[in-house]
């Protein structure tokens, strides 16, 4: 296939967004594969913060940066998005170039603890004040359960009515593939 797939092109968005020394954010830490991403993006002069309200998912975000020895570019937070930032340090603000959201529940994890729109939303917001001019954030959204839908519904209604003096906003997905599959939202801050 000559499309990328959902996450690989989220990858791409990323790529685009942080390189050496910018600062970027893991909203939905999880098992860990974004934040490493992320790190290795934003090279020895950076910084990555990352979020999760599951011990599990902090602490397999931790070990896998601690494998490749890239703890020391990432603070991680076990709390959620809505909280980001209070958590970041002020001098971070205006340097963020990038954001991922990993939306619905942890592989592997506890099914019945999963993201919602209401915090979803807050955490955009929030990024949208702190973020430097060109920084994108990107939702992954997985709407193949019950509470994801609504998510979804939820987030294309607010990120529709963003000004596009504020920021460009891309759907991402594929329209013709059965069992509900991922698609991305991405949020150009302008």
């Amino acid at each position: 296939m000559k499309l990328d797939g959902i996450l690989p092109y989220a990858r791409i968005l990323l790529e685009k967004a942080v390189g050496p020394g910018d600062i970027a954010v893991d909203a939905t830490a999880g098992n860990g594969f974004d934040t490493l991403f992320l790190a290795k993006l934003c090279g020895s002069e950076g910084h990555v913060y990352a979020f999760d309200i599951q011990n599990e998912a902090i602490a397999a975000t931790s070990n896998r940066l601690e494998s490749e020895n890239l703890l020391d570019r990432c603070t991680l937070f076990n709390t959620g998005h809505q909280d980001m930032k209070a958590c970041i340090p002020e001098t971070s603000f205006g340097k963020v170039t990038g954001a991922v959201f990993n939306l619905g529940y942890l592989p592997g994890g506890d099914k019945s603890i999963v993201t919602g729109a209401e915090t979803t939303i807050s955490a955009i917001v929030q990024l949208l004040e702190i973020m430097a001019l060109g920084g994108i954030i990107v939702l992954v959204i997985y709407h193949g359960h019950p509470e994801g839908e609504v998510e979804k519904e939820q987030l294309l209604n607010f990120v529709s009515k963003l000004p596009q003096e504020q920021a460009h906003v891309l759907q991402y997905s594929f329209i013709n593939q059965i069992n509900h599959p991922p698609l991305i939202i991405a949020i150009e801050k302008r």
